[in-house]
């Protein structure tokens, strides 16, 4: 070959290898960060983001804004997916998260340029939030799952600096509320409380229904608008008499057959509602449609009838009200029956529903949210989101630490106390983990408009003197024990926003060469083509791998 180089890439591929490569993925890293950065904490600033259609969203939610972003730079979407961890976890702290992913990221850029190997850091990291973990369980408190108080806390906490604040104390309790309803022995379902929002009122005017609301009504005016006391039947399925599965014609030549005909359909329908009328069925759910004449004959039962009811209502219905969901309505029994103190049509801001309420022992929950506008309800919708999250976390688990900062300050002490045990380079790696974890009550500060330097020292002295519950009041600028302010979070939302981020962090770290098939947006112009592949088409075709520059312009401008 002589020096002639090999060129085993298309042409259209770009390449960037060794600190071009890492460089731009910590880059990438950071920009996410910085772009949610600012809504952390209770007086953490919200972001308008406005799609392509014109759409508007109005939160400070931190996987919200991500996801509402359009993202396409592969490494920043690695920091989209802690965010999105963090919220199928435990539905909270999707901010934090991300934020620890970035300046770890920016630590670990420091230290490269020092020419730390990148695999000495990502062992170091490792090591860290290994030592992080543990250290975090050891300071965490037990909560009794029947503590309603200092659930309360939790769920006011997780709707702190989120658009429910001014009626969080009532929210929190309704979260609360519903969630221990709907626990059982399988453990706690979220889905089972089910979210009306409801445009017209105040936040205050928000309630909690045990039972379950269907977005439906009666099939006929002649129907009754409430029955008391009553027995609930689902049907899985349709109340219409059933086609044939083959194509087949039938000739009539006597009108008197076709009368016959159509008599014997309203008798299979007559015997469809007299079976669950003699099964004392008073309201019956349906999940297809129902005949006009079997609508005629319900309401000439007494029985309130509700059609094409979503399966997700259905199941609801089931475990609110204790009813087996049944085929075939001619084996319907008194067993398969349900029961509801109450089932009634109401008006909810000029839309009917039907409330199937006053159950004896509600599995499933409705909690209809109301606010001034729809930006807001939204907004608030995604508050209760984060709020049943964490409640629930805090009942399967069983422990809690200190917000305001506290657990990462006391992790910093404890970290950089670990590092002096560590031989070696990783040394400096569980340093740069404990400088990067501060970046939350600093932030905290930050976002409150207190001088973040003078925060830390504070917390950092507090923590030296064993004070491992103290973190930053953001309203009044103190350092003060977060128990007495009421401020808990759950440890599992601590726990895996460490393990996420240094994930996150540490993937990227290992990058050191980046192959991308084709042209990549804002790549290369096609005056690149006779450059040479790792100068020229890499350097700018990368860069502009996504549009990072614009992205981090936009988290600036938000």
């Amino acid at each position: 070959m002589g020096n002639q180089p090999l060129i085993v890439l298309s042409e259209e591929s770009q390449r960037t290898s060794g600190k071009d490569a890492q460089s731009m993925n910590i880059t990438a890293g950071k920009a996410v960060s910085e772009a949610v950065r600012t809504t952390l904490g209770p007086k953490g600033m919200d972001k308008m983001l406005v799609d392509s259609t014109g759409s508007v969203v109005v939160t400070n939610d931190g996987v919200t804004i991500l996801k509402e972003m359009d993202i396409d730079h592969p490494a920043a979407n690695m920091i989209v997916e802690v965010a999105e961890t963090q919220e199928d976890e435990v539905g909270d702290g999707t901010t934090s998260a991300v934020v620890v992913a970035g300046e770890l990221l920016k630590r670990a850029e420091d230290l490269l340029e020092q020419d730390i190997h990148a695999t000495t850091l990502v062992q170091g990291y490792r090591q860290a939030a290994e030592k992080a973990r543990e250290a975090v369980e050891e300071v965490a408190i037990d909560v009794e799952p029947d503590d309603e108080e200092v659930l309360n806390q939790i769920a006011a906490t997780a709707m702190t600096g989120k658009g429910a604040e001014n009626a969080k104390e009532l929210l929190a309790e309704l979260v609360v509320d519903a969630v221990q309803a709907i626990a059982d022995e399988d453990g706690i379902d979220t889905d089972n409380v089910k979210v009306e929002k409801v445009v017209g009122g105040s936040i205050e005017n928000s309630e909690l229904v045990e039972g379950v609301i269907v977005d439906k009504e009666r099939v006929s005016e002649n129907m009754p608008y409430f029955v008391e006391d009553a027995n609930v039947a689902i049907v899985d399925g349709a109340l219409e008499v059933k086609e044939t599965e083959i194509d087949a014609e039938v000739n009539v030549t006597d009108p008197d057959q076709l009368q016959q005909f159509l008599e014997q359909e309203e008798q299979q329908l007559e015997e469809m509602v007299d079976a669950l009328a003699d099964a004392g069925a008073d309201a019956v759910f349906v999940d297809k449609g129902i005949d006009d004449m079997a609508q005629h004959y319900l309401a000439q039962e007494g029985i309130l009838a509700v059609r094409r009811v979503k399966s997700s209502d259905a199941t609801r219905l089931a475990r609110a009200t204790g009813a087996r969901p049944v085929s075939d309505v001619s084996e319907i029994t008194e067993d398969d029956l349900g029961h509801a103190g109450s089932v009634a049509q109401k008006d909810v801001a000029g839309d009917q529903r039907i409330f199937v309420e006053d159950v004896e022992d509600a599995k499933a929950v409705t909690l209809i949210l109301r606010g001034g506008t729809e930006h807001v309800i939204d907004e608030v919708d995604r508050a209760i989101e984060d709020s049943l999250g964490v409640v629930r976390t805090t009942i399967e688990d069983g422990k809690v630490l200190a917000g305001g900062g506290a657990p990462e300050i006391e992790l910093s002490l404890v970290l950089r106390d670990f590092a002096d045990s560590v031989g070696g380079r990783e040394q400096l790696a569980i340093e740069a983990f404990a400088d990067a974890l501060e970046v939350v009550p600093r932030t905290l500060a930050e976002n409150a408009g207190l001088d973040p330097i003078d925060s830390l020292v504070e917390l950092r002295s507090a923590h030296d003197g064993g004070a491992t519950g103290d973190g930053l009041d953001a309203y009044t600028g103190e350092v003060v024990d977060m128990g007495d302010d009421g401020v808990y979070e759950p440890l599992r939302v601590k726990t895996q926003a460490i393990e996420s981020a240094t994930e996150a962090a540490v993937m990227l770290l290992r990058i050191d060469d980046v192959i991308a098939a084709g042209d990549l947006k804002g790549g290369g112009s096609d005056d690149d083509e006779g450059d040479d592949m790792p100068a020229g088409g890499m350097g700018g075709g990368m860069g502009g791998m996504g549009g990072m520059g614009g992205m981090g312009g936009m988290g600036g401008a938000m």
